[in-house]
């Protein structure tokens, strides 16, 4: 009997959630467990009927679950060694959502609910296992992807250092609340001596109402009054900081912090309702953050804005892969992990444009007076470039005279060709198709900006689809941004006069090839150098960016690249389907985890993975993220009439 006993126990032991139980716990299991012998065609249970004292876990053999539907019995999933099935049992004692049918002999573990249910209450990631529906064949798998990255992230074992982990909401923000504050009319003497009695380095000047109009700082009473020789006695209206930026406690510390990081803050006020037009409640320094945090966002893009030295911007982008490390296996939102990665790119390009306008100062005089604006294009301009894969990029500047459009051409050029070189020394590859801001064709005025779009639009054949898909998701990075604006005025101009265009790009989003095969398994490269190898790229995350582009182009949304951004948003337009654009916006941000997290694992792009190398609960979770492709196919066929629509 105990060698029995023993063998349940290592089987079970090889799955979650009993590979989360200690020794003990996993014996008094085994001790109870029920083996049953099914034979081809038996059912175990049926849907509607009341759930049994006991869960199942299958030893060999195959079983179907399958539910009862208008159009017949449809298999939801193929249940093989180690799964877990029939969980409702726990999970309120509701009847069976489906049947499960036994396709070919099997042997099944019986684990009696009352045993199992003090192990719940004890042993959290257990219980999260099955709340998350990572059970098989539970319909709620495929309807919350949240809970699923939740599950995920509680499956992992702790690594040692949590320092950085600060960053997830699930931590208070650390605030502080007894603000100082004076009223527009103090002197700046009256503002220097509150802030010396309190020890503090920011004072909030306030209307009488509290609301903030502006924040003194020491670095301000240094520059702005010391340095220039300004009376003490003037009011410290004249010097302080203004308009003063907010935000509301409540937003977040993600939020609260990438704030602070985009403008550069030292000091964010923290009022009632986040707006200027509410009293002061709060206070974040930089001092009782950053400082703490070696190897931060802030650290490190304060670093990078503070070099011009290529070989120390490669470390820091170095140390930057390190940190993306830690937030992806530690489940950090993945919004705040792709601004923050965003952000140092961007940092990036812009060291790199100054490196290129004071290599070219002295042989382009009055060049750098010429209007023009850098544009990340692909998955940077969507925001989207965690890793350091091939870059797509470009120049558009400013129609000059005709006079000068030789030498602005050459300057432009020359300085795209600057930034590459950048680039590519910090780690970056280079486009494979040379989409980038040393080739020739893609720095240009805005004139010819506009004349490639008019085409692309106006004859779309299978080349300029492909360069729509990189360059519609074009987002400024540095520069005079009203150049961009106005070409993406430009973009719905000529659509709303060709807007048969939609319909093509339509039908290039729906050319991606298939996921998973007929039977459930996942399709992949059959030869070559990734052969037995899934594309995540072009199988998962295409069709959702094609998609998410497609739609975003129909509604004419303005300033959102980012692709699960763009669901967010298409769910607000279109509340019939809000549940499924953000099924499809939780889909992306997962299948961009699992390709940075592959990417750095193996050094590489992380493009293909290889699906035997996966554990059970990455292969389901991969699986649970392709079921919003083909809703959102469906609608696109209807909306743009696919079906009727001929090339």
């Amino acid at each position: 009997m105990n060698v029995i006993v023993n063998r349940v126990a290592e089987f079970l032991k090889r799955f979650p959630p009993f590979s989360f139980l200690d020794k003990e716990d996993l014996q008094t299991v085994a001790q109870q467990v029920e083996i049953q012998y099914l034979e081809k065609g038996e059912t175990l249970f049926t849907q509607g009927e009341p759930a049994r004292p006991s869960f199942f876990v299958l030893k060999e053999g195959t079983i179907h679950l399958v539910e009862s539907t208008a159009k017949g019995d449809e298999i939801r999933e193929i249940c093989d060694e180690g799964d877990v099935f029939g969980v409702l049992a726990l999970l309120g004692k509701r009847p069976y959502l489906l049947t499960s049918k036994v396709t070919e002999n099997s042997l099944v573990y019986a684990i009696p609910v009352d045993v199992f249910e003090k192990i719940l209450e004890k042993n959290s990631r257990v219980a999260l296992f099955f709340a998350a529906g990572f059970a098989a064949g539970q319909v709620v798998v495929r309807q919350d992807l949240s809970q699923g990255q939740k599950a995920r992230g509680e499956f992992k074992k702790p690594t040692g250092d949590h320092s950085l982990m600060i960053f997830s909401d699930q931590y208070e923000v650390k605030v502080s609340e007894k603000v100082l504050t004076c009223g527009p009319n103090d002197s700046i003497q009256t503002a220097a001596k509150l802030m010396s009695t309190a020890q503090v380095s920011s004072i909030i000047i306030c209307d009488y109402s509290n609301f903030p109009l502006g924040i003194l700082t020491d670095k301000d009473l240094r520059t702005r009054v010391l340095a220039l020789g300004i009376s003490p006695d003037l009011p410290v209206s004249q010097v302080m900081t203004q308009p003063v930026i907010t935000r509301k406690k409540s937003d977040g510390f993600g939020n609260l912090y990438l704030t602070m990081i985009r403008n550069r803050l030292h000091h964010l006020v923290l009022t009632e309702d986040g707006t200027d037009r509410s009293p002061v409640c709060g206070l974040i320094s930089d001092h009782d953050i950053f400082l703490s945090m070696g190897n931060s966002p802030a650290v490190l893009i304060h670093a990078l804005m503070n070099t011009l030295d290529v070989g120390e911007m490669r470390k820091i982008r170095d140390r930057a892969e390190q940190m993306l490390r830690y937030y992806l296996e530690n489940e950090v939102s993945m919004e705040f992990v792709a601004s923050v990665m965003t952000e140092i790119n961007d940092v990036i390009i812009t060291q790199a444009l100054e490196i290129g306008k004071n290599n070219l100062a002295s042989d382009f005089p009055g060049m750098n007076q010429v209007p023009f604006c850098f544009l990340s294009l692909g998955s940077e301009g969507r925001e989207e470039q965690l890793l350091r894969t091939d870059l797509d990029n470009a120049i558009l500047y400013a129609d000059t005279s005709e006079s000068q459009s030789e030498r602005a051409k050459e300057y432009f050029l020359k300085l795209g060709e600057q930034v590459i070189e950048v680039l590519l020394a910090c780690g970056f590859d280079p486009c494979p198709a040379k989409m980038m801001a040393n080739n020739p064709e893609w720095v240009q005025p805005l004139s010819i900006w506009k004349e490639y779009f008019s085409e692309w639009i106006m004859r779309p054949t299978p080349e300029a689809l492909l360069k729509s898909s990189i360059f519609f998701d074009f987002r400024p990075v540095k520069g005079n941004s009203s150049l961009a604006e106005e070409l993406t005025r430009h973009i719905y101009e000529e659509i709303r006069k060709k807007k048969a265009f939609l319909s093509f790009m339509g039908q290039n989003a729906l050319q991606n090839p298939p996921p998973l095969g007929f039977f459930k398994d996942f399709m992949v490269e059959k030869t070559g150098e990734h052969k037995d190898h899934f594309d995540i790229k072009a199988r998962a995350m295409m069709p959702l960016t094609d998609l998410a582009r497609l739609l975003t182009l129909s509604h004419e949304m303005v300033g959102i690249n980012n692709t699960f951004k763009r669901f967010e948003k298409l769910a607000e337009i279109e509340p019939n389907y809000a549940d499924l654009f953000q099924q499809a916006g939780k889909a992306y941000e997962i299948l961009m985890r699992m390709r940075a997290l592959e990417g750095i694992e193996h050094q590489n792009s992380g493009r293909y993975l290889n699906p035997k190398s996966l554990g059970k609960i990455q292969r389901q979770l991969l699986k649970n993220t392709f079921s919003p492709i083909s809703e959102l196919q469906e609608i696109i066929q209807i909306r743009f009439q696919l079906d009727y629509f001929r090339r």
